[in-house]
């Protein structure tokens, strides 16, 4: 079979699976009435695909898009080279300054705490920046536009979903805050979908630096996956949680939140770099924490699994069990059967641990491991907040930002990190269609 194919049968397969694990399929099943539930089923499933398909092809097959990922390219360096003359002031050698000693091997002397994760603030700064000039409300409006008329959705679900490409999942509601309360469950259930679906501004440019010498412009890669992204989880989440028509959409006739939005908490443009710096403090330090304890954990089970009767001549470890569970998973989406196991560990890992192991697993595998093809298809699939950290930080601002609709949210929470992962394997199931 054609890899094209194979990939572009998997986008199909997987939203088949999303109407399968949807509430209230006996409205929208084989027997039911034509007139009524199959015409919802058809069209968010056509408009979702054709959606994402026209952005996959824009953003990756349209002249000049190469050049852009160049460009972008460019930018992620001049980013790092502007982060590591901070990091060598403050840190010195450990910094990425220069070395007193000659190193025995390349790379030794790299400090993943104080010479790649520092991005993290910049990035958090040049955010807070964007946002106090009204560049990025801008850029999110238009996404919004976008989405709004495609799928039907109202201004604040809109609004919420294009910020989620931009700023986190908690961050995003924030925008919309005064309209959340008003939300259907479909509509809930699409904000926490498309926050699951995607990643923050602030981490993308991280991410990038770790892919920068495995994945040709992999900031561009990254921001086109959370682009294509948005659509398809606002696809699947109206599959798996469609709209009951018992409640209005609160915001289809309603004044158009981007008008409403709540003024810069900035007073000027010096505020904003010393906000955005503490914000990105406090996320640089839950990255580290964070870290340290994931892969204590995951060597702990590894050693409680080591004594376990080995398999086919090796010892079992939680890489090779994630392996084998999510193999299928990612063979259906364009991976060949033999590199299979290896992309299933790293989905694995994304979604039990988090994306940022993943991502620095899928920088360190070795050659061989993945062709290039199928670590495209990985970047894109792996971009995303669905894990089971994730869910907490998303369950513990959307319960305080709507305390009395709590039970719904924790509800939804389980079901959300099943729906971000169904977007991010169709975005690279649709990269993989598009790639041969």
């Amino acid at each position: 079979m054609p890899p094209a194919l194979h990939s572009a049968l998997g986008l199909l397969a997987l939203t088949a699976l999303a109407w399968a694990l949807g509430e209230k399929r006996h409205a929208t099943g084989w027997k039911s009435a034509w007139p009524t539930a199959w015409p919802m089923v058809w069209r968010t499933a056509a408009v979702g695909l054709g959606l994402q398909a026209l952005l996959a092809v824009v953003l990756l097959k349209a002249p000049g898009s190469q050049q852009v990922f160049v460009w972008l390219n460019g930018l992620v360096l001049a980013l790092g080279d502007a982060t590591r003359a901070g990091t060598g002031f403050v840190f010195g050698y450990l910094g990425g300054g220069q070395l007193p000693f000659e190193e025995p091997y390349p790379g030794a002397g790299f400090v993943l705490a104080f010479q790649a994760l520092p991005i993290v603030l910049v990035m958090s700064a040049l955010s807070a920046v964007l946002f106090y000039w009204r560049i990025l409300p801008w850029v999110v409006h238009g996404f919004s536009w976008v989405l709004r008329r495609a799928f039907g959705i109202g201004g604040a679900v809109g609004v919420a979903a294009a910020a989620n490409v931009f700023v986190g999942m908690v961050e995003a509601p924030l925008l919309v805050r005064p309209y959340l309360a008003r939300l259907s469950r479909s509509e809930l259930f699409m904000v926490m979908t498309v926050g699951m679906a995607t990643i923050a501004g602030t981490v993308i440019v991280l991410y990038a630096t770790f892919l920068g010498g495995h994945v040709d412009g992999a900031l561009g890669h990254l921001l086109a996956a959370s682009l294509i992204s948005a659509p398809a989880g606002l696809m699947i989440a109206r599959l798996m949680v469609p709209p009951d028509g018992s409640a209005p959409a609160e915001t289809t006739d309603g004044p158009d939140p981007e008008f409403t939005m709540p003024p810069p908490e900035a007073r000027s443009t010096m505020d904003a770099v010393v906000k955005g710096t503490a914000n990105g403090l406090t996320l640089f330090l839950n990255i580290i924490a964070m870290l340290v304890v994931f892969v204590a954990l995951v060597h702990l089970v590894d050693q409680m699994l080591a004594l376990l009767p080995s398999v086919a001549g090796a010892e079992l470890s939680l890489e090779r069990l994630l392996g084998w569970i999510m193999a299928p998973v990612t063979w259906l989406i364009g991976i060949p059967w033999e590199q299979a196991q290896t992309a299933g560990a790293l989905m694995g890992t994304k979604t039990i641990l988090n994306e940022l192991l993943a991502y620095l697993k899928l920088s360190q595998l070795p050659d061989g491991a993945l062709d290039e093809r199928s670590r495209l298809i990985m970047t894109y699939a792996l971009c995303g907040f669905a894990n089971f950290g994730s869910l907490g930080i998303m369950l513990g601002g959307l319960t305080a930002m709507m305390p009395e609709r709590r039970a719904e949210i924790v509800g939804l929470g389980l079901k959300s990190i099943v729906s971000g992962t169904l977007a991010t394997l169709m975005t690279g199931a649709m990269v993989g269609a598009l790639t041969w």
